[in-house]
């Protein structure tokens, strides 16, 4: 979530956006500082997984009040911190997290897929522009792997629709 440019958000991942830390690339004398924000998020399908993905935020007076159109570098990396598990059956490609990085024109989506051949989620965030659309994108990839004694590993193909 923006907390510091107060932009709807519209968070897929249940509770929205965890913010981690935030620490300060700019300095401006009377203005926010600009900064870089990392969050975390849960897979709202996929328990047992959690992405976390660092965004800039302008400060300045125009990132005071909401109305910087924030830029599309975003990093992301994700991994396994328990047993997996499917809630439900998804599509390749679903949304796991959308929130908005301008006023109107511009969002960042974390996307969610399942490489079968692998056994392997893999999560890419990129965002939208309305106009000229953005080319700027981030991978992460979570291989499923046992996390206790049972022996019994899920397999994402299970989960994916055809």
């Amino acid at each position: 979530m923006m907390a510091q440019a107060g932009a709807a958000t519209s968070a897929l991942a249940e509770g929205g956006p965890d913010l981690i830390f935030r620490r300060s690339t700019v300095f401006k004398l009377l203005t926010p500082n600009d900064k870089l924000a990392t969050y975390g998020i849960d897979d709202p399908v996929v328990e047992g997984v959690a992405c976390h993905y660092t965004v800039p935020e302008k400060g300045g007076v125009a990132g005071a009040f909401g109305v910087a159109e924030e830029t599309s570098d975003i990093s992301l990396a994700c991994a396994q911190y328990g047993p997996i598990s499917f809630k439900e059956k998804f599509e390749q490609g679903d949304v796991v997290f959308r929130e908005r990085r301008s006023f109107i024109f511009k969002k960042m989506q974390i996307v969610r897929g399942c490489d079968v051949k692998r056994n392997v989620l893999v999560y890419m965030v990129y965002s939208d522009k309305l106009i000229e659309g953005s080319p700027k994108n981030a991978t992460a990839s979570v291989p499923i792997l046992p996390w206790n004694t049972s022996g019994t590993i899920p397999r994402c193909a299970d989960w994916v629709k055809n």
